[in-house]
């Protein structure tokens, strides 16, 4: 049996809000995206978390990106498997069918799902280690990450995998033909960036220097 019940009323006040506002003085805009379809040059995979705001930190207007979402950011390897692959799918459509020309994986500080693969991995979040848990299987694209942290305070090395998060990611993505023959031949280029979100700051990761600097 479906369960759903009706939108909570401060949402409803904020979308009489927007639509009275932003979308009354953007009318012929929507209609043209409406009518035209979408035709975003760059995609971005970036957390779930409700602290990164993609739209935002790049002053984007509707129609500009495509956006997909995950815990922590994470692009699986390319797996034809014939099962049901949320990113991979998302991934394929940008690619393939919107002809992007710039692909994005934005990390983050603070990042929750990177903290419970650290949790997980040094053995202080044994639910995650069960099989039952969604987080976890999915976190285990990880593991590597945190295997090849070097020594440092815990801080350092969380930060660390938050880091190889966007590496780990830029790496499975070439394991997509479509991706890789895009990024041979020149139509497709592939970014690896971290937000610090305290301070408001971006890096740029730079895979011949194998560090991140800031924009």
């Amino acid at each position: 049996m479906i369960q759903a019940k009706p939108l909570p009323s401060f949402l409803m006040q904020r979308f009489h809000g927007w639509r009275a506002t932003t979308f009354a003085e953007n009318r012929s805009w929507y209609k043209r995206l409406a009518e035209e379809g979408q035709r975003p040059r760059v995609m971005v995979i970036s957390c779930c978390d409700s602290r990164v705001h993609v739209t935002s930190i790049f002053g984007a207007e509707q129609g500009e990106f495509f956006i997909h979402r995950n815990i922590a950011n994470l692009v699986p390897p390319c797996e034809p498997d014939g099962a049901q692959h949320g990113t991979s799918a998302a991934v394929e459509y940008a690619v393939t069918s919107l002809q992007i020309t710039n692909l994005i994986i934005l990390g983050h500080s603070r990042c929750g799902g990177v903290r419970g693969c650290y949790d997980m991995c040094s053995g202080s979040a044994p639910a995650l280690e069960e099989k039952s848990s969604f987080v976890g299987r999915w976190m285990d694209l990880l593991r590597p990450g945190y295997e090849a942290l070097e020594a440092g305070d815990e801080d350092e090395r969380v930060e660390a995998l938050e880091k190889a998060a966007i590496k780990i990611s830029l790496t499975n993505l070439m394991t997509f033909p479509f991706v890789a023959e895009r990024v041979t031949d020149g139509r497709l280029s592939l970014h690896g960036l971290y937000n610090d979100i305290a301070e408001g700051d971006l890096y740029n990761y730079d895979a011949e220097a194998d560090r991140f600097t800031k924009v």
